[in-house]
């Protein structure tokens, strides 16, 4: 399935619509947009199987430079528009981008364009959708020069994106190009099809950022089986509701923060929404409190999904309502993949053991430019065994719990402690708006355990509410996973997504 079979049968129906001022990119309209785009890759010289970049904030055009490159055969790298000009320079030269499309409302791409040829010297072009930024050429002028009719030498591309960066410098997540049509079935848009049942009549809200993976992979999917986007500009958590019914909305993916701050708002509030219409949401991204989860099906109705996986592709997991409400906590059995739990030195483990999560049988990814990190992904007796390191147990069904990320494991006085399920405690504090917890030095037991927190009142901050903390801790946990000490912080930074900047706060205490 692809766009360009619902522009000749559906050329009116809105493919991207943009939830703040309603403008809307029609199906027919984004098949000429796309084509137009890719005689300008071409006439540039931009080749199959080079990369162009993508750094915007979410807008129509995203998905319009997306499948336009797509059908080139080209790698779409998009770029957080959090970043700074250093910071998206690296990802422009790590992925030998060509040809970059920006926006003056990116906070750094006028830094970039100002320092252009020592920070991004292999970029060729760098075009302005809003044709503001000084140095940089109008992307809508470029495009108005060529006609919307298919480029002779079509083939299928696909994006290339950069993680996070929670626990270093971003990876580039590379996987082979087909060198099939552009048309060619796509795997993803199969299984969000057969599982969801997103259809032509699906309405799909997106609230994230579309430079991160998953919502991303699911606005592609959407446009691949014919269903409407709806885009917002940021995450408002009201806002999603009224979304929700102005729209019709029937699907979306989402990520455990959002779910916390959709309950945050009062119950008045939530129920002055009409989300009937709703019929699944899905969620993955980061670890799901399990008390956040099932306050969600209560709220909602046994609709809420979950995956695990990354953006390596190299297995995931899959876990329906029902299953959960009979094993809280868990992410699902492998759906893609086989799971193998194993130890310290490689070995697999037992039902109930934890240990590093692996997949058999997924993607081959690299990590582009890094094959250290790639190497360090595989199991060193299996390379076909990848990891993404990942801490957890399977029970004696299948189904896989997951503890913490390996690098965020604590080590004091030679115990391992996993910092997630404090944290977890933690976050459903009604004093607490969000938490960290850490190893910090400590000059007996090596490492030290740290709860940082982002309480709901900065005024509540200091030593009451750090001992109300601990001893909340102490009382549901073993004291060794329970914080030493609390130190409080305004707000934590976390990605858009939702996952924690870890290393961040970290480096306040170790360097």
């Amino acid at each position: 399935m692809h766009p360009r079979l619902f522009a000749r049968s559906a050329p009116d129906r809105p493919a991207l619509v943009m939830a703040a001022d309603g403008s809307a990119t029609s199906y027919g309209e984004l098949e000429a947009v796309a084509n137009r785009g890719a005689r300008l890759f071409r006439a540039l010289g931009v080749a199959a199987g080079e990369t162009v970049a993508v750094w915007l904030k979410n807008c129509l055009e995203f998905y319009q430079i997306y499948w336009a490159a797509q059908r080139a055969g080209l790698y779409i790298c998009p770029i957080s528009t959090q970043l700074t000009a250093e910071e998206a320079a690296y990802i422009l030269n790590d992925s030998s981008a060509t040809l970059l499309v920006t926006h003056a409302d990116v906070a750094a791409s006028a830094a970039l364009l100002a320092d252009r040829s020592s920070l991004a010297p292999r970029v060729r072009h760098i075009f302005d959708i809003g044709a503001e930024l000084a140095g940089a050429e109008s992307w809508d002028h470029a495009l108005a020069g060529h006609p919307p009719v298919p480029i002779a030498d079509e083939s299928a591309g696909f994006h290339m994106v950069y993680s996070s960066g929670t626990t270093g410098r971003p990876k580039g997540i590379r996987l082979p190009l087909t060198g099939g049509p552009a048309d060619e079935p796509h795997m993803l848009a199969d299984r969000i099809s057969g599982r969801y049942g997103v259809g032509e009549a699906s309405i799909l809200l997106c609230p994230a950022p579309l430079y991160h993976t998953a919502p991303l992979a699911y606005g592609m999917a959407a446009h691949r089986l014919g269903a409407t986007l709806v885009i917002m500009d940021k995450f408002d958590a009201e806002d999603v509701l009224r979304l929700i019914e102005r729209y019709r909305v029937s699907f979306m993916q989402m990520v455990p923060t959002m779910f916390i701050r959709l309950l945050a708002l009062p119950v008045e509030t939530r129920g002055r929404y009409d989300l009937s219409s709703l019929e699944k949401i899905v969620h993955a991204a980061a670890p799901c409190p399990v008390e956040v989860k099932r306050r969600m099906i209560e709220w909602l109705g046994p609709i809420v999904y979950e995956y695990y996986g990354g953006s390596e592709g190299n297995g995931s997991t899959f876990i329906t309502p029902g299953e959960w409400l009979a094993k809280p906590g868990s992410v699902g059995r492998a759906d893609w993949g086989t799971l193998h739990i194993c130890g310290e030195d490689g070995g697999e483990l037992p039902p109930g053991s934890d240990g590093l999560v692996y997949f058999e049988g997924g993607w081959d990814f690299q990590y582009l430019n890094d094959p250290e990190k790639t190497r360090d992904a595989r199991h060193p007796a299996h390379p076909g065994w990848s990891t993404l390191g990942d801490i957890g147990h399977v029970d004696e069904e299948g189904y896989l719990f997951l503890t913490d990320r390996k690098s965020f494991m604590i080590i004091s006085g030679g115990v391992n402690i996993y910092p997630q399920e404090t944290e977890n405690l933690l976050i459903l504090h009604p004093e607490v708006a969000d938490a960290a917890v850490i190893g910090v030095p400590h000059p007996e037991m090596g490492e030290a355990v740290k709860a940082v927190v982002q309480p709901h009142r900065w005024e509540d901050a200091g030593p009451e509410l750090a001992a109300r903390l601990i001893d909340h801790c102490r009382a549901h946990l073993s004291h060794l996973k329970c914080p030493r000490s609390v130190d409080f912080d305004p707000a934590l930074p976390r990605h858009e997504t939702g996952k924690l900047y870890k290393q961040l706060i970290r480096k306040r205490y170790w360097s």
